[in-house]
């Protein structure tokens, strides 16, 4: 049994009413209710309540029809009433019935129409649609109302007459909710067996056995986000499309099925042109706008990426900080920033999430990177101003780009590697704040500036000069694969003794760093700082120095080209850096 809750509103005051209505979002357990007349008259509020839509098995979707046999014919008077409530999503098995009149109802009493119009809880609180579900209050009952005139004397062969006119009922309540495509998605696979979105999704509450005074119409699930992109494909506003999809949703539930013959195809498409026609809404129906994109060969909407599409709007934050890897994670085999990387971050921070680097790399190198791509600066992902963690935890900044945490590296430690590095002719390099240091030239040193982009180092003459009055966080050996994993991590593994620690960011370096270092103590660092809990960050790194870091996070996401060590610590495993895996990851599980 699926249950969802959706975010209510109060309807605005009774004056304010009669010249533009503004909802505000509600956080109570109750939503307010107030009928009115079509003709802007208004009644006294009847008491607030919580509205319930139950999303059953045995609705009616797009034209499954479980329920049949009540004709009852009366002329009505209309009254409206409108109000915004809470979604549950329940359960309701029927039994089989058998066809009992029902009692007519006083000629000079009203027909109420109640309409719910709802926002699912994950959309976010986006202007235009909170514009479009207040007009929605009123087109709803004027669609209803439309439809329900023309059911008397429907001449229609295909239409399910289990609804055929609603004079016999004191009140008719119809349900209409507002959601992004994950959530139409989720009834989809639940309801239906098809893992994919739909526009819009009709779901019968009807029971004729019940005999009931009130007419429950059903509900009318209307995804924003597939109505936004149709939209956008077809030319008109996002407005006009969900009217379109709403007369569509209102025929489903009265009995129009163009899904059984090419008769009934035709019936309710005639029915959409006459109701947007008589309304004045603009547009094709849906099964004349379906047909033209057919022809003009636009993609299926199950073959569209969710999320990627500019999608965005449609979906809250899960998180207020995304830590973020550099190498191997954010940056592909060739040191670079895709495209598609730094549209998802734009997407990111332009939905209020902070995207915060946690690397072994040094701030300038980061700060160039971005520079690359025009998201350097105060505005940008990483600035002298902008907090950040750094030399695999060892330099942190926090406000305004301040140092608020630096750790060194025993220099006992740093005089014994430069010591090794000139014996054995391997190339090493001590990283001090925003420096490189080495003592000789070699290719491999100059990679880690023209590739890696790190500060250019600096030929010092000897290992004392080098160490004189310097504060160095690190050092790193560079080597091959092999050399790595054969000789060096073995040998300063043992050598270090409880006085360092031995970590890699990339196979063919070896890093040698204070004992307990890790990005993730630098980034508990730098959260404190903030007042930010673990509980409202998702991380997204490849290395074995990002496993402390994901664990830390609420959600730990290690890329596929990342070490055994990461993919074990995460909680879930993203595409490759090569294949926009962190972009990837931000779409998929940050939204």
């Amino acid at each position: 049994m699926l249950s969802r809750l959706c975010r209510a509103l109060h309807p605005p005051p009774l004056l304010a009413m009669a010249t533009r209505v503004l909802p505000r979002a509600l956080h109570s357990a109750h939503a307010s209710a107030m009928a009115l007349s079509t003709n802007s008259h208004f009644k006294l509020p009847f008491p607030p309540t919580a509205a319930h839509i139950s999303l059953a098995k045995s609705s009616s979707i797009f034209g499954r029809k479980f329920h049949n046999g009540l004709s009852c014919t009366r002329d009505r008077k209309w009254s409206v009433g409108g109000w915004y409530g809470k979604v549950f999503a329940s359960q309701r098995d029927y039994r089989k019935f058998r066809k009992r009149p029902l009692k007519k109802r006083d000629k000079e009493k009203e027909l109420e129409l109640s309409v719910k119009i709802c926002i699912e809880e994950q959309l976010p609180d986006d202007p235009e649609i909170l514009d479009i579900a207040e007009m929605l209050r009123l087109n709803v009952p004027m669609a209803m109302k439309l439809a329900f005139d023309n059911l008397k004397d429907s001449e229609y062969q295909t239409r399910d007459r289990v609804i055929n006119d609603v004079g016999c009922f004191e009140t008719v309540e119809l349900s209409v909710l507002l959601c992004n495509d994950e959530f139409i998605r989720e009834l989809n696979k639940d309801w239906r067996d098809e893992d994919h979105p739909t526009d819009v999704l009709s779901m019968s509450q009807h029971i004729p056995e019940l005999e009931l005074p009130i007419l429950m119409l059903g509900d009318i699930v209307i995804s924003v986000e597939t109505a936004a992109r149709q939209a956008e494909e077809r030319g008109q506003n996002l407005l006009d499309e969900i009217r379109i999809l709403l007369v569509h949703g209102l025929l489903h539930l009265l009995g129009f099925d163009h899904e059984l013959s090419d008769e009934a195809e035709a019936e309710m498409e005639k029915e959409e042109e006459i109701l947007l026609k008589s309304l004045g809404w603009k547009g094709k129906g849906l099964i004349q706008s379906a047909y033209d994109a057919e022809d003009a060969d636009s993609p299926p909407l199950e073959n569209i990426d969710r999320k990627k599409e500019g999608s965005l709007r449609f979906y809250r934050p899960k998180f207020s900080y995304i830590f973020c890897d550099m190498d191997g994670t954010l940056l592909n085999s060739k040191s670079q920033i895709s495209s598609a990387t730094v549209e998802a971050l734009r997407d990111a921070t332009s939905r209020g999430v902070k995207v915060v680097i946690a690397t072994g790399k040094t701030r300038p190198a980061v700060i160039t990177l971005f520079k690359s791509v025009g998201l350097a600066g105060k505005d940008g992902i990483a600035s002298e101003v902008s907090p950040g963690v750094f030399v695999q935890g060892l330099l942190v900044y926090g406000r305004q780009g301040r140092e608020i945490s630096r750790r060194n590296l025993d220099l006992n430690v740093c005089k014994e590697a430069f010591l090794y590095s000139l014996e054995h002719k391997v190339p090493l390099i001590a990283f001090s704040e925003d420096r490189c240091l080495t003592l000789f030239h070699h290719p491999l040193v100059d990679s880690l500036h023209t590739i890696y982009n790190e500060p250019k180092a600096e030929i010092i003459p000897s290992v004392d000069q080098l160490l004189a009055g310097t504060d160095i966080q690190k050092v790193i050996f560079l080597d091959t694969v092999e050399g790595v994993n054969t000789t060096l991590r073995p040998y300063w593994a043992e050598a270090i003794g409880d006085n360092a620690s031995v970590v890699q960011a990339c196979p063919d370096m070896l890093e040698i760093v204070p004992p307990g270092t890790s990005k993730g103590s630098g980034v508990k660092i730098l959260l404190d700082h903030l007042g930010v809990s673990p509980k409202e960050i998702m991380a997204i790194g490849d290395g074995e120095n990002d496993v402390e870091m994901l664990e830390l996070a609420s959600l730990g996401v290690a890329l596929s080209n990342g070490s055994e060590k990461a993919k074990a610590a995460a909680d879930v495993i993203g595409a490759s850096n090569d294949d926009n895996g962190a972009a990837d990851a931000i779409y998929r599980y940050a939204f």
